[in-house]
């Protein structure tokens, strides 16, 4: 093939070569490769340089390599070179890089095994891939399950999935899935719950035929085919499982690092329970059979566990306790039995100790004698024609013995097990198809192959040679589909191969003629198949160095096989004895094993009577089931896989190919030469081969035309697109062999693809080459048109510069010349300036020393002058100075003392601990007190200066009286100068006169320094006191702050967890709400399906006599109506029960337990009501006891009431006289007038009124007389019910009448005076009630007050004034809001009593007309008297329909069940149904009948859901009764009475509200009617949408020619091109469109209308995004711009409608970022920093899988690396979210029903004649 593609040999292109590591690896060319040449010059990925030698016979050249686009397809048969490289590399990429197990292989779906647990077959994957194409969504096994229901659905076909693969592939796990996805989508067809038996059956079989293997840890150690049996309807009715080769072999020898089955550990983990302790078992290590592999344990299993959930699944299918205790027993003994100890007697016997436990414990479990079972197992018996011996055996051979028997033992409990399995899903309904699912061993080679995989690679053979048909076949279909010549594809045919196996004289028949003769043996055997088809046959071969082998060219490869145990596993031999004694046994179930084959299930398939099959039968004779046991087992084999292939063959097959990765278990780790072993040995490459050799490559015409739509000139488009790409494809290829023209595809021959995607990217690079050529021009140009523009700028700033620096050069010379002229000038100047100033300073300074010394000889004189006034007055004052000092001294040595004292007691106190605690505690009080000491030293230093100014102003007395004394002084010395006699003694007094005078100046001097210094310190303490007190502020003033800061900080913790907990409170009401809502569905859910059942039953066992139907149920036995019909599905359950008990055990102990946990909730219920009950009588007691205390006071008042009545009654009766008396005296002519014969009838009938009245007023008089005589003896209840109770009163009355009427005012009285004592005793209690809290509250204001004043006497008067208003302002706002309180509370007094009112006033009214019409004739005058017309008022329309009881069924039908909403949505108000109805129901109140009320309302609810199951799917007639229910419930609040929803109401609406009935309860009702409908209208709109939404969202291109169309291979996806019938954008938009309408026509609530939008956004972006994660073709950039798009145009229609606050857009919020991570960068760190940030409303494993799933389109975009994936990962390593993949298509939010009043008032709806209800009556 690639010598036809030698053009596409050149230099870059990429090749595969063979290597030895990796099988095949990647090189490019480096030159040209040229036809003749030798050897190709390549380039390894690592960079190194080779040369590759080509064949010099074949001269084939190396596999070339797919362009990169194609790698990582979903299906490998898009590849455009279709070859072993490439497949392995594909699935290497979406295996390592994509994380990706499942790929399309054609018709086989290739599933390779991850090693790990993936979140890829939750119930949510299922739901995404239920309904859908198998193109359309990724690869998946669900894909493969969906195809074979719709299938056997659509072409009524059986089908069957075939799942092969080696051990540890996942071939099981891959059909338990498959059979979880049909038990999920299809569920089941009755109450049996069958899909969940079929899913039981999987751990049972685990558990008895898996088993740990070198390869595996769960391997599958049988073959097994599982018939899924499906109705007509294509529901699950049953099962059936057929097994194949169970490896026997294992029970009793097991290879290192393998275990025994499953079940032998899980009963030794469980040996602990106390059910098995008789078993006798311990640890898997004590038992031969279950240690011999050295590890009997697995990792991460929990044996115990798994024992747990198998015998729950023996449970659910049947199997009871008794039966499973002894299969227990019977695989105990098994184990027992492997420890039996046999021991060597010579060399021809053997022998086992007497007394074995084991022994003992095997005889003991099955029930059998110990010394049968111990002779035998050393013994055996030989017979010939006329006599029988018995013969000691060896001990190998009593092992082998042993161990026959052991495996014997296990293959019959296995056969037993596999038919009870099959009896459970056995289903007495007529099968219509099946599904099988085909778990089958896979093509085997080990380093010693025996008879096991000898049967194993036969069955593969068949198999293959099956699937080679079938793959021919579909592409022969493929081909004449399209009218395509068809040419013969030479494939490989195994049918040698088979022949050689099972032909006569065959492998196998050779082998049973060797177990037929006596002395056979395994070598004769060989030599035997030497001599028949060593020359013969080209398939067998012999061993070089072996004559006990032979070699089998398989389709998959060679494999040798060893002889030795053929035959002895082919016989299978037991010996007879042991069988004898084991039948012997007491044990029933192990008898029940061994009986004979026509009473037991075959271990080859089901018995005739169960065959389900729809292909021939075994036409075996009567006794052929004796014969049965004497078939080898290579025969048994060979029949049962014919059988099977029968069914496959007249079955559809669906391929699932399980590929084992690596031997070593490790997750996502890819072996290259494993994975090609076994692509070879499955099949796959087969299947590429085949479609290599024709046209592989398939392309519908629009597809076509669309990619490679660059390739074409304009001219070349036509309107027919055939004929288009017919002729494109004859420019662009020249050889018309290497594609074919069908109906509606192209084919094309291996690599053309390639070569026109190598076409299509040389023109995509040429155009791009042309774009960035022109782009570079247009930069260039604009790059030299700006350099030319600014080099000619430059030139223009350069010139002006230099003009600029020339003018500048100029203005300088000039100024130059000015600044010398007037340098010079200034010089000049100077010069003169200096002369002058030097000759007026010379004149200055002599006129100045002259002046001085005149001056300094005035100063002179002045001074001596001033020096004798001084000194005389210095003498004056020296004594002064002395005295005052003196003075000043004695009184600082006081206040010394006294100060000194001070200062100690206040250190003492400053030292002392109690001084610390009152600075600590009253830091305030303390700077007030350091305040006033402040203020009080103000106040000292204030007085002490006024004392130093009284002294100044007392020494400068002193010193003027001492100047005179001075001039007295100075006279007397003239005198003395007279008298010389007395100058002596004047000079003693003037020396000692200035000794006190400089005293007096000492002390003055001591007394300055003192107060100086006590100034200092005053200053000084003032200071450190100031300091101190800032300190203090600045501490207040940070403790402020720091409080202002916590409390701030408080208030916004506070906020926070108050906004914290309000969310939470949110969400744990919106999970209360939906759980409730969900509940509620559930319950529906229940209704309609035990309305199916009993509808089944009522048909199915007709009863004689009339059975009664819902319809004609009444509803008036109960107040609820969800109770009733609750109780009756529990009765109709119950009676199901009874029926199907014997048929159904599951059943029964589902309803038992039903019943029991309602037994326990009537109990539970019974008990809350009992305790009612009691705290009912205790109160009712103590109502009593204090009705007994207040019936003396009650009576007393009720007389003082009825003498207050007698008197008004009299003084009536006197204005009543007066009337008749001025009546009779203005007579005149009328005859209506006072005397006329009218009148006299009217008198006479108010004068027999009164005298009515005088005789019922006597008799309560004589009746309350009795009832206060015996007010001992009547009780509170008695009063109602033994009116009798006074026999001597009685006696006294003479006839019946009287009687009657003493009876019954008695009651009416006892029931009046009852009902005023209880209102005068509620009176009195809220009275008391009122008191005592008005008592509190004064004692709590009296409290208040008085601690406001205590703190108001602390707070100086501005603060004190200010608090006192503060508090008078908050004691005047509470009594205005309890004013408030109490006008509301008259109002609503008011509005009772107005309604009491009327009512009285109705019922006066009723009696008045009563007492008109039964006035008897004798009343009436014999005179013929005119008739009086008595005009009555026309009563105003009170908003009420008055109906009659028997019309009610027709209000109901002809207003529900036969309304068409259309038209009253168009022609009438909208909710004018509830409007009617409402009306209906205020008729019923007004009347107070309570029946007519709840049948009303049963009948209504009943008929809403009755329509709505008729008519549940149409979204119109959902959404009408859906407006109508709410509206219908806001009328019940609206005029319910409760003045929370009276707010709005006019006052002619609050008239109209409810005035007997409280329908709370039956508004709950409606408001669950109301859930229910609304949820399923969102399941109608889901319905309608779902088709829509992945067509208009994904597939269709709203902006045309962005995505490109990529190969899509053998599975054909829907194409993204819109065409007829598809759905786009605008059709979903239409669609919410005709939502919207539909709603708003109906007069749904705008906030219900909100609440619907956002459900319908969150299905489409939930849907979307599903798909977008399961879909590989839809995750890349130009799809992330179509969603995104898309998204846009759904925003703008919520805009158009006004919705954008509804919460819609936020539903999108996960899809639009979907679509911008499709857009992003993905490279570096940063992006994914940005990415993470981005797309918080995406789930880790949501972020992983798009981008795992990211796809380029074209070779310019790049996939994203693995390491940018792993950096995604471990950013987001933190996040708690739910690891689920898909969201919840399902979830709908809880909806609420916000009250929205009406303002339409009652009395003005007008009922048309459309709606047929003229027998309803306006009131």
């Amino acid at each position: 093939m690639n010598q036809e593609l030698n053009y596409m040999f050149v230099k870059y292109a990429r090749v595969w070569i063979p290597d030895a590591e990796e099988v095949w690896k990647s090189a490019e060319l480096v030159k040209d490769y040229k036809p003749g040449d030798g050897l190709l010059r390549l380039q390894l990925e690592e960079g190194q340089e080779i040369e590759h030698k080509l064949d010099p016979k074949t001269q084939n050249l190396p596999h070339l390599r797919n362009p990169d686009i194609l790698v990582g397809e979903n299906d490998l048969t898009a590849l455009s070179y279709l070859h072993e490289p490439a497949v392995l590399h594909n699935l290497k990429v979406r295996f390592i890089d994509s994380k990706l197990i499942y790929t399309y292989c054609g018709i086989v779906l290739v599933a390779i095994n991850p090693y790990e647990t993936l979140p890829i077959y939750g119930t949510d994957i299922i739901n995404a891939y239920s309904g859908q194409n198998m193109g359309d969504m990724d690869p998946h096994i669900f894909a493969v399950a969906e195809e074979a229901y719709k299938q056997m659905a659509r072409d009524e076909r059986n089908q069957s999935i075939i799942v092969s693969g080696e051990s540890g592939a996942g071939k099981t796990v891959s059909a338990k899935y498959a059979m979880r996805y049909f038990a999920t989508v299809s569920g089941s067809a009755s109450e049996a719950n069958v899909e969940e038996k079929v899913l039981a059956s999987n751990p049972i079989m685990e558990s008895i035929g898996n088993a740990k293997t070198t390869r595996n840890d769960n391997s599958s150690r049988f073959g097994k085919y599982i018939e899924i049996g499906f109705d007509k309807r294509y529901h699950i009715i049953g099962a059936n499982m057929r097994t194949y080769l169970l490896e026997k072999s294992r029970v009793v020898f097991q290879a290192d690092e393998e275990r025994n089955y499953h079940i032998f550990y899980q009963l030794c983990a469980s040996s602990h329970l106390p059910e098995l302790k008789t078993l006798k078992l311990g640890g898997a290590n004590d038992f031969h059979y279950t240690k011999q592999g050295r590890n009997p344990v697995i990792d991460g299993v929990d044996d115990a566990k798994e024992m747990s959930n198998t015998r729950q699944a023996f449970t659910l299918l049947g199997i009871n306790e008794s039966y499973q205790m002894g299969l227990f027993q019977i695989l105990a003994a098994i184990l027992h039995l492997g420890n039996v100890e046999i021991k060597d007697r010579d060399a021809d016997s053997c022998i086992i100790p007497p007394n074995n436990g084991h022994l003992t414990a095997f005889c003991e479990l099955m029930g059998v004698t110990y010394q049968d079972m111990s002779h035998w197992l050393c013994h055996r018996k030989l017979k010939t024609a006329t006599e029988t011996y018995i013969k000691t055996t060896p001990k190998i051979q009593a092992v082998n013995s042993r161990d026959a028997l052991a495996k014997h033992i296990y293959a019959k409990l296995f056969n037993w097990i596999v038919d009870h399995v099959n009896q459970a899903l056995h289903s007495t309904v007529k099968q219509h198809s099946f599904i099988g699912v085909l778990d089958i061993y896979g093509f085997e080679t080990f380093e010693i192959n025996s008879f096991e995989q000898f049967c194993i690679n036969y069955a593969n053979e068949k198999l293959q040679q099956q699937f080679n048909m079938h793959v021919f076949k579909l592409e022969q279909e493929e081909y004449m589909k399209e009218q395509i010549p068809w040419t013969l594809i030479d494939f490989y045919d195994n049918q040698p191969c088979i022949n050689l196996i099972e032909s006569k004289m065959g492998i196998l028949d050779l082998l049973d003629e060797e177990c037929k003769m006596p002395k056979g043996s395994d070598d004769s055997w060989a030599q035997k198949l030497y001599n028949t088809h060593l020359k013969t046959c080209a398939l067998f071969e012999k061993p070089r160095m072996s004559n006990r082998a032979f070699i089998i060219q398989h389709f998959a490869d060679k494999v040798e096989y060893q002889c030795e145990g053929f035959l002895e596993k082919n016989k299978d031999t037991v010996n007879e004895e042991q069988i004898n004694v084991l039948k012997a046994s007491k044990f029933d179930l192990l008898v029940e094993l061994f009986r004979d084959e026509e009473k037991a299930t075959t271990p080859t398939g089901p018995t005739t009577g169960k065959r389900m099959l729809s292909v021939r039968p075994d036409k075996g004779r009567p006794n052929q089931a004796s014969k049965e046991h004497k078939k080898t087992v290579g025969l048994q084999f060979r029949n049962s896989l014919h059988l099977l292939m029968e069914t496959l063959n007249a079955t559809t097959p669906h391929y699932v190919r399980c590929i084992k990765p690596n031997d070593y278990k490790h997750a996502f780790t890819f072996d290259p030469k494993r994975a090609v072993q076994q692509l070879r040995a499955c099949g796959v490459l087969e299947t590429i081969r085949i479609s290599a050799a024709g046209f592989p490559s398939r392309w519908t015409y629009q597809e076509f035309f669309s990619r490679y739509r660059v390739l074409m000139k304009q001219k070349d488009v036509l309107a027919d697109r055939k004929l288009t790409c017919k002729n494109v494809l004859e420019q662009l290829v020249q050889d018309p062999d290497k594609y074919q023209f069908g109906k509606t595809k192209i084919f094309f021959r291996a690599g053309q693809v390639a070569y026109l995607e190598k076409l299509r990217a040389d023109k995509l690079r040429a155009a791009c080459i042309r774009i960035q050529k022109t782009i570079r021009c247009w930069l260039a140009r604009k790059k030299y048109l700006r350099m030319k523009n600014a080099s000619i700028t430059i030139q223009r700033y350069v010139r002006g510069h230099q003009a600029r620096r020339l003018a500048k050069f100029l203005r300088r010379t000039r100024a130059a010349i000015i600044i010398q002229k007037y340098q010079r000038m200034y010089v000049e100047r100077t010069r003169f300036r200096r002369k002058k100033a030097a000759a007026l300073a010379m004149q200055c300074i002599l006129r100045a020393y002259m002046a001085r010394q005149n001056y300094n000889r005035l100063l002179r004189e002045h001074k001596t002058v001033l020096i004798q006034k001084m000194v005389r007055g210095w003498l004056a004052r020296q004594w002064y100075k002395r005295t005052l000092q003196a003075i000043v001294y004695l009184q600082c040595c006081v206040r010394r003392m006294r100060a000194k004292r001070e200062l100690k007691k206040l250190k003492i106190e400053a030292r002392s601990v109690e001084h610390y605690k009152k600075l600590n505690i009253g830091m305030e009080n303390k700077i007030m007190q350091l305040q006033r000491r402040v203020d009080e030293q103000n106040k000292e230093n204030r007085t002490i200066s006024e004392r130093l100014t009284s002294l100044e102003s007392s020494h400068t007395v002193e010193t003027e009286r001492l100047k005179k004394e001075v001039g007295r002084l100075r006279t007397a010395e003239d005198e003395a100068k007279a008298n010389a006699n007395k100058v002596t003694s004047l000079l003693e007094e003037l020396a000692r006169l200035r000794q006190e005078l400089a005293t007096t100046q000492k002390d003055k001097k001591v007394i300055e320094d003192w107060a100086e210094k006590y100034r200092d310190e005053m200053e000084q303490m003032v200071a450190e006191l100031k300091e101190q007190n800032g300190l203090l502020k600045n501490e207040k003033e940070d403790l402020n702050r720091l409080i202002q800061e916590q409390s701030q900080q408080m208030t916004e913790k506070m906020q926070r967890a108050l906004q914290e907990e309000t969310q939470q409170l949110e969400n744990d009401l919106n999970e209360e709400r939906s759980r409730y809502q969900n509940l509620l569905t559930e319950h529906l859910r229940l209704e309609e399906r035990y309305d199916d059942l009993k509808e089944s039953i009522s048909v199915a066992v007709p009863k004689p006599g009339h059975r009664r139907t819902d319809s004609t149920h009444s509803s008036n036995e109960s107040e609820s109506t969800y109770m009733s019909e609750f109780a009756e599905s529990e009765e109709g359950s119950r009676a199901g029960e009874d029926m199907t008990r014997g048929g159904d055990m599951s059943t029964f102990l589902k309803m038992q337990k039903r019943v029991t946990e309602l037994e326990q909730e009537k109990h539970s219920l019974q008990n809350e009501l009992d305790r009612r009950e009691e705290q009912f009588q205790r109160a009712r007691a103590r109502d009593d006891e204090e009705h007994k205390k207040a019936r003396s006071a009650e009576l007393e008042y009720e007389s003082l009431k009825r003498q207050e009545l007698e008197s008004e009654n009299k003084k009536l009766k006197h204005n009543l006289n007066e009337m008749r008396q001025l009546l009779s005296g203005n007579a005149g002519a009328n005859t209506s007038a006072p005397g006329s014969p009218a009148y006299k009838v009217l008198l006479d009938q108010l004068n027999a009124s009164n005298e009515e009245l005088e005789v019922r007023k006597d008799e309560v008089l004589i009746l309350r007389s009795q009832l206060v005589s015996h007010k001992e003896a009547m009780q509170h209840k008695e009063t109602m019910t033994e009116p009798m109770s006074h026999p001597e009163d009685l006696r006294k009355m003479k006839d019946a009448g009287e009687m009657t009427q003493a009876y019954l005012g008695l009651k009416d009285t006892n029931r009046l005076l009852e009902s005023q004592l209880q209102m005068q005793r509620r009176s009195h209690d809220n009275e008391v009630e009122v008191l005592r809290g008005e008592l509190q509250s004064m004692k709590e204001e009296n409290n208040r007050q008085q601690q406001l004043l205590a703190q108001n006497l602390q707070l100086p008067p501005e603060a004190r004034i200010e608090a006192s208003l503060q508090h008078e302002i908050t004691r005047l706002t509470n009594e205005n809001l309890d004013l408030m309180e109490q006008l509301e509370k008259q109002d609503k007094t008011v509005r009772k009593l107005k309604k009491q009112l009327k009512v009285f006033a109705k019922k006066i009214g009723e009696l008045e007309v009563g007492q008109v019409e039964n006035v008897s004739p004798g009343q009436t005058v014999d005179e013929p008297i005119r008739p009086v017309n008595i005009p009555r008022r026309e009563k105003d329309f009170q908003g009420m329909l008055e109906y009659k009881k028997e019309d009610e069924l027709k209000l109901v039908k002809n207003l529900i069940l036969e309304l068409k909403p259309r038209g009253v949505a168009v022609n009438l108000i909208p909710g004018l149904p509830a409007y009617i109805l409402f009306m209906c129901l205020r008729h019923a109140d007004y009347v107070n009948d309570d029946q007519r009320v709840r049948s009303l309302l049963t009948c209504t609810i009943n008929s809403i859901k009755k329509i709505l199951k008729k008519r549940g799917d149409d979204f119109e007639t959902v959404s009408f009764w859906l407006s109508n229910t709410c509206r219908f419930l806001h009328c019940l609040k609206q005029y319910s009475g409760d003045e929370q929803f009276m707010k709005h109401n006019s006052t002619k609406q609050n008239e109209h509200c409810l005035s007997n009935f409280d329908l709370a309860e039956y508004r709950q009702v409606l408001s669950d009617l109301a859930i229910q409908i609304y949820q399923q209208l969102i399941k109608c709109m889901e319905n309608i949408l779902q088709p829509m939404i992945v067509s208009g969202m994904l597939e269709h291109e709203t902006i045309q020619g962005v995505s490109g169309v990529k190969p899509t291979g053998l599975r054909k996806r829907t194409s993204s091109i819109a065409d007829e019938g598809t759905y786009t954008l605008d059709s979903i938009l239409r669609q919410l469109n005709s939502f919207h309408s539909t709603m708003c026509q109906h007069g749904t609530d705008p906030e219900l209308i909100k609440q619907v939008v956002k459900q319908q956004f969150y299905i489409i972006g939930a849907v979307t995004l599903n798909n977008l994660l399961l879909r590989k073709d839809m995750c890349s950039w130009s799809k992330g711009m179509q969603i995104r798009y898309n998204v846009s145009q759904l925003e703008e229609w919520l805009r158009e409608k006004n919705l954008m606050n509804c919460g819609a857009k936020e539903t999108l919020e996960p899809l639009i970022q979907a679509a911008q991570l499709l857009q992003v960068k993905k490279k570096t760190d940063e992006d994914a920093e940005a990415i993470c940030s981005m797309c918080n409303a995406l789930t880790t494993a949501q972020i992983v899988k798009v981008l795992n799933l990211y796809t380029p389109l074209n070779e310019f975009e790049e996939r994203v690396s693995v390491t940018f994936i792993r950096t995604i990962q471990t950013r987001l390593r933190d996040r708690m979210e739910s690891p689920q993949l898909l969201m919840d298509t399902k979830m709908i939010y809880p909806v609420t029903f916000p009250f929205n009043p009406s303002s339409l008032a009652l009395e003005t709806i007008q009922i048309p004649t459309s709606l047929n209800l003229s027998f309803l009556t306006r009131v």
